[in-house]
C-alpha cells in the first residue's frame, strides 16, 4: 500500500554512510524531513539528484529542513559515494528494501527501482510526494516549493 499525501510516514532505524543508525522518529518535532529514494549510488541520474540536492543544500538548511537519501547499497557503497561527491547529508542503506516496500515506492519497468521523494513535516506526516524516475533534477525543486509551503 503507497503511502499518500496526508499518510503519517512510516517510521524506520537504518545505518547510514557513517555507520550510525539513523531513525526517521529522531527529527519528529524538530525539522521537516526531505525523504528521497533513488535507485543506485553512482549511476548517472542517481548522480544528478544528489548533486542537485547537494547544490540546494544549504536552501533546505535555510528552511530547517534534513535531507536524506536511501538506497539499498551498503553504508560502504554510500561513504564512497559521498566522498566522491562531497554530499554533506544523510545516505542511508535499506539493504533489504523494507523501508522502499513500507513507502510504497514503486519500480519502473518492473525491473528498476523507484525515483520518489518525500516532503515529511515535522509532526511525521507526509506534505508531498514526487515520483519521476527520469526528471532527478525536479525532485530538488518540487521539495523546496513545499518546503516554503510549510
Amino acid at each position: 500500500m503507497a503511502i499518500k499525501v496526508g499518510d503519517p510516514a512510516p517510521d524506520f532505524s537504518l545505518a547510514s554512510q557513517t555507520g550510525d543508525t539513523v531513525s526517521l522518529s529522531q527529527f519528529k518535532d524538530q525539522s521537516p524531513v526531505v525523504l528521497y529514494f533513488y535507485p543506485k549510488d553512482d549511476t548517472p541520474g542517481c548522480t544528478v539528484e544528489s548533486c542537485t540536492f547537494r547544490d540546494s543544500y544549504e536552501a533546505f538548511k535555510d528552511l530547517g529542513a534534513e535531507v536524506i537519501g536511501i538506497s539499498s547499497d551498503s553504508p560502504e557503497s554510500h561513504q564512497a559515494f559521498a566522498a566522491k561527491h562531497n554530499l554533506p547529508f544523510l545516505l542511508l542503506s535499506d539493504l533489504g528494501s523494507q523501508v522502499r516496500r513500507a513507502y510504497g515506492v514503486p519500480t519502473t519497468l518492473g525491473l528498476l527501482p523507484g525515483r520518489v521523494t518525500y516532503v515529511i513535516d515535522p509532526q511525521g506526516i507526509v506534505r508531498h510526494l514526487f515520483n519521476s524516475q527520469f526528471n532527478p533534477k525536479a525532485h530538488v525543486q518540487e521539495a523546496l516549493q513545499i518546503l516554503k509551503t510549510l
